[in-house]
C-alpha cells in the first residue's frame, strides 16, 4: 500500500514544469506565465482560424471577381450587339422611309402621267372631231397638192428671174463701184439694199472680210444678234488686223450679252480692253463688263 500511494503521487522533480500537460507546484509567476501561454495559444489558434477564414474569403472574392469579369465581358458583348441591332433597325427604317418616298414619287409621277394622257386623249378627240368635220377626200387632197406644187414652181421661177436680173445688172458694174453703192446705202440706213450689194461682193470674193463685217453691223443694228455674230466671226477669220476690229469685237461682245451668253461676252469685253486699251470701244467695254460681273 505505501508503495502504490507513492507511485500515484506526482514526483517532486516535476514541479514547476510548464511544458507538462498538467503542471503542478507552480509559483505565482509561473501560474501567470502559464495563463499567458494559454492565452497566446488561444490567440494563435484564433489567428490561424481567422487566417483560414481570410484565405477562404479571398478565394471567394477571386471567384466573384472572375464572375464579375465574365459578366462585364458579356455586358459589353450585349451592348455591342444592341448597338448593332439599333444600327440595323435604323438602316431598315431609313430604307423603309426611302422606299416610301420613292413609292410616293412613282405614284405622283403615275398620277401626273395619267393626267397628261387624259389631256392628250381629250385633245386627240377634239382633233378627230375637227378632222371629221373638215374631212378632205383623197381626190381633193391631191388637187390641193398639185396646185401648191404649181404655185411653188411659179414662185421659184419668178425668184430666179429676179435674181438673174439683179445679178446681170450688178455684173455690169465694177466691184469697187458696188462697194461704194453699198456704203452709201449703209450710211442712209438702207440696210436691205446695202446687204444685197455686200452679198454680191462676197460672192465675187471682193474684200470679203470687210463685206462680212458690214453685213454683221447691219444685222447688229437690226438686233439680229445671232446672225451678226456669225458674220463678225467670219470677218475676223478672214482678216484679224483690220482697223474696224475694236468695233467688231465690241459689237460681238454686246451681241453675246444680248443673247445671254454672258460667259463669252465677258471674254470679248476683256479682250477689247486688253488689246485696244486706248480705244473708245474699250471704254464702252469696261462699262458693260461692270454691269454683268
Amino acid at each position: 500500500m505505501p508503495i502504490k500511494l507513492l507511485s500515484a503521487e506526482p514526483s517532486a522533480f516535476g514541479a514547476g514544469n510548464l511544458d507538462d500537460s498538467q503542471p503542478y507546484g507552480l509559483t505565482q509567476s509561473e501560474k501567470v506565465i502559464l495563463q499567458t501561454k494559454d492565452k497566446l495559444n488561444k490567440v494563435v489558434v484564433k489567428s490561424n482560424n481567422q487566417a483560414n477564414e481570410v484565405e477562404s474569403l479571398r478565394e471567394r472574392i477571386d471567384g466573384l471577381q472572375t464572375i464579375i469579369e465574365g459578366l462585364t465581358r458579356k455586358s459589353q458583348e450585349n451592348k455591342l450587339s444592341l448597338q448593332e441591332i439599333e444600327k440595323k433597325n435604323a438602316q431598315e427604317l431609313e430604307n423603309s422611309n426611302e422606299y416610301g418616298k420613292r413609292l410616293s414619287e412613282i405614284s405622283q409621277a403615275n398620277a401626273s402621267g395619267i393626267k397628261e394622257i387624259n389631256q392628250t386623249l381629250a385633245k386627240t378627240k377634239i382633233l378627230l372631231e375637227t378632222i371629221e368635220s373638215s374631212y378632205v377626200t383623197k381626190e381633193e387632197y391631191n388637187t390641193l397638192v398639185n396646185d401648191f406644187n404649181k404655185f411653188k414652181e411659179l414662185v421659184s421661177k419668178e425668184l430666179k428671174k429676179d435674181t438673174a436680173k439683179k445679178s446681170s445688172k450688178l455684173d455690169k458694174i465694177s466691184n469697187a463701184e458696188i462697194e461704194k453703192l453699198a456704203k452709201e446705202n449703209y450710211d442712209k440706213k438702207y440696210y436691205t439694199k446695202s446687204i444685197e450689194y455686200y452679198t454680191h461682193l462676197i460672192e465675187n470674193n471682193y474684200r470679203p472680210a470687210r463685206a462680212h463685217y458690214m453685213i454683221g453691223e447691219m444685222k447688229y443694228y437690226r438686233k439680229n444678234y445671232a446672225e451678226a455674230i456669225a458674220y463678225f466671226k467670219k470677218s475676223a477669220s478672214l482678216y484679224s488686223k483690220a482697223d474696224y476690229m475694236p468695233t467688231l469685237m465690241l459689237h460681238t461682245a454686246i451681241s453675246m450679252d444680248k443673247t445671254s451668253d454672258f460667259k463669252n461676252a465677258k471674254s470679248f469685253y476683256k479682250g477689247v480692253i486688253s488689246k485696244y486699251p486706248d480705244s473708245k470701244a474699250a471704254d464702252i467695254a469696261k462699262t458693260n463688263l461692270s454691269k454683268i460681273e
